[in-house]
């Protein structure tokens, strides 16, 4: 392993209420019932999910509603934290000399604004902007080894959603996976990941 991408929302950082709050509030103005929208809201672009959600819009229309939907998430931070060993993680790989990136479905500002919030660094970013397919595509985690220059065989994944672990075994990357999710690694938290890569 020669370099870490990280999810952001769910990974590094919880956000998961913030991240609800906004998408009930989008559905209640785009007449889409929150039970059909709630299996599928963490882990895909917005884009992606409205696509799902309102199949009847076309690119212009889907692309102004993932837009309203992001607007609805830049100032709501009061509740978004670190997730359980997050901070020590990454001073875990930087005191390793372990290059990593956030991999995001948010844009850069969402993501600049939740890692601060957080009280995370924001160093190399990979969003929703960088790429012309999101998770669960591979694109986002290949522009991730591509920015750190990095082959994808080299690189770990550390992701919480299903999406998320399809793009990085797509790009032909190993992947730790949260939330007793499938993946090479089963960690519990990103403290337990941080004592396996120390050990």
């Amino acid at each position: 392993m020669k370099a870490v991408l990280l999810d952001m929302d769910g990974t590094l950082v919880d956000s998961d209420s913030a991240v609800e709050r906004a998408w009930h509030r989008w559905a209640a103005e785009h007449a889409v019932p929150v039970d059909v929208l709630t299996p599928i809201l963490h882990g895909n672009p917005a884009a992606t999910t409205i696509r799902v959600v309102r199949p009847d819009l076309d690119d212009t229309a889907v692309a102004a509603a993932a837009q309203r939907n992001l607007e609805l998430q830049y100032d709501d931070l009061a509740d978004v934290t670190a997730t359980p060993g997050a901070a020590r993680l990454l001073r875990t790989l930087d005191e390793l000399g372990v290059p990593w990136a956030v991999v995001t479905s948010a844009d850069r500002r969402l993501a600049t604004a939740r890692l601060h919030a957080a009280g995370l660094p924001v160093r190399h970013l990979v969003t929703v902007e960088d790429t012309p397919r999101g998770k669960p595509d591979p694109a986002p985690y290949l522009a991730g080894a591509a920015l750190l220059h990095a082959d994808p065989r080299d690189c770990l994944v550390v992701e919480d959603s299903q999406p998320g672990i399809d793009a990085g075994r797509a790009a032909g990357m190993r992947v730790a996976a949260l939330r007793g999710l499938p993946g090479d690694l089963r960690i519990r938290d990103l403290d337990e990941l941080a004592d396996t890569l120390t050990a």
